[in-house]
């Protein structure tokens, strides 16, 4: 279904939508052909992420904590860094965010994977603009609401790998 079709979808459809899209993501993949299905999966959530109504609809239901679950249990790289490109565009397209959304943990978990694997640039470069998109989201909320609201705590390590994510990147580019 397009994006369009998807925001004009009743409340039920968009129930059946969303529990099929969960219960395919919450699959496990055991070898690299049972991946391929997920990974096609990301990438429409993807397509249809970049319409305004559609990402606020899915960053506001049970598709994002199955996201960020998928983040957390996936060993396949490929469908990690598919997730969070998922999450970054749901962050970047989102016209408002619900102050149940699991935003914080999202950002919890990006940070402590960078940290992890800090030394691996290619991972890095997958899950940045998603923390990025994450963190400006929470600003440009708090900047509509005229104050911060305690639901959406950002560790300052996430700030800190961003800076130093910042440093390691200049320092590769002027050795090059």
């Amino acid at each position: 279904w397009s994006a369009e079709t998807l925001s004009s979808l009743k409340d039920t459809e968009q129930s059946d939508f969303l529990q099929r899209v969960c219960s395919l993501l919450d699959s496990t993949e055991k070898n690299t052909g049972a991946a391929r299905p997920k990974l096609n999966l990301l990438h429409y959530l993807c397509t249809v992420a970049v319409h305004e109504e559609v990402a606020s609809w899915l960053i506001s239901s049970q598709l994002f904590p199955v996201l960020i679950q998928q983040l957390r249990v996936s060993t396949n790289w490929d469908i990690r860094a598919r997730v969070a490109q998922v999450i970054g565009l749901l962050a970047l397209h989102t016209s408002e965010l619900g102050a149940s959304v699991p935003v914080s943990e999202a950002i919890l978990l990006l940070t402590e994977i960078i940290r992890e694997n800090f030394r691996n640039s290619k991972l890095k470069q997958s899950l940045l603009p998603a923390l990025g998109e994450l963190l400006y989201l929470i600003a440009r909320e708090e900047e509509k609401r005229g104050h911060p609201r305690e639901c959406w705590v950002v560790p300052s390590t996430a700030y800190t790998m961003i800076m130093r994510s910042l440093r390691e990147g200049v320092r590769f580019f002027v050795s090059s």
